[in-house]
């Protein structure tokens, strides 16, 4: 028996392209950033959210309708979506950047979020956002704020840091286990639901090679940030990216007198 319609859920997933995170990480020549002419890929906390949304669908397969996946970026953005699709994506938007244009900043990024679910429950016919899952944070600048930042512009309820998540698609509530210092906390929340992934929360599968082929012929939409009345220049200026000072290497000393002159030498003394 199909379930009614006021049962049924859609989930979107927001997925970021980052500099890969087994490349080395190099200031560029003009100290404006890093190096981006490198391997990229998808926001391995992203990947945890997309898989976490694909597990959620195989255990509620009769409530659980849909699961978009959502990008802000250049061009080359939309092979990261083609990544989400090949996982188990049904389909994706890709709110598209010129190729110089700088990364959004999270509020900008919620901001846009807000709009385009706003903008599916104005569709309606079973379109609207019941659950957003997103990484806890992105690898290349660790704010950490859009997932928060989306929850308190659509006031909602929010999960962060999840470790663990059960749904209950009968009461419209979810149970989530998060990471905090020193263990972990477990919150019950009602439906919509804004989820944030930590690393122990699942491990992302492979996309074979037939997902892969499928993923080409699922539907991406293109749209511009007008599109959705939001303004994702960012608010802040970096005026200068320096690496860090380079470890100067230790050296061994042959007994304790040694040690304690050396310590002397660079300033310390005995309490």
């Amino acid at each position: 028996m199909r379930p009614s319609p006021s049962r049924l859920l859609n989930i979107l997933v927001p997925v970021k392209r980052a500099v890969d995170y087994a490349v080395k990480i190099r200031v560029n020549s003009s100290q404006t950033g890093v190096d981006l002419n490198v391997k990229h890929s998808m926001n391995p906390f992203d990947e945890i959210a997309v898989e976490e949304a694909v597990r959620l669908r195989e255990k509620h397969k009769s409530s659980i309708t849909s699961i978009q996946a959502f990008t802000i970026g250049p061009p080359k953005s939309v092979e990261t979506l083609r990544t989400a699709l090949a996982m188990g994506a049904d389909s994706a938007v890709h709110v598209e950047l010129p190729e110089s244009a700088p990364a959004p900043e999270p509020l900008g990024v919620a901001k846009a979020l807000r709009a385009w679910i706003e903008k599916q429950k104005e569709a309606g016919e079973g379109k609207g956002v019941d659950i957003v899952i997103l990484g806890k944070q992105s690898i290349d600048d660790d704010l950490g704020q859009t997932g928060q930042m989306l929850a308190g512009l659509l006031g909602w309820g929010q999960a962060t840091y999840a470790s663990k998540v059960e749904l209950d698609t009968e009461k419209k509530e979810a149970k989530v286990l998060r990471e905090i210092d020193g263990g972990s906390e477990e919150v019950k929340v009602k439906l919509p639901l804004i989820v944030t992934t930590d690393l122990r929360l699942n491990e992302p599968r492979y996309a074979s090679l037939p997902n892969i082929m499928k993923a080409k012929k699922k539907p991406v939409e293109k749209l511009k940030p007008e599109d959705l009345g939001v303004d994702l220049t960012p608010v802040m200026e970096t005026l200068k990216v320096t690496e860090p000072p380079k470890r100067v290497g230790g050296g061994k000393v042959e007994s304790v007198d040694e040690l304690v002159a050396k310590l002397k030498e660079h300033g310390f003394t005995a309490v």
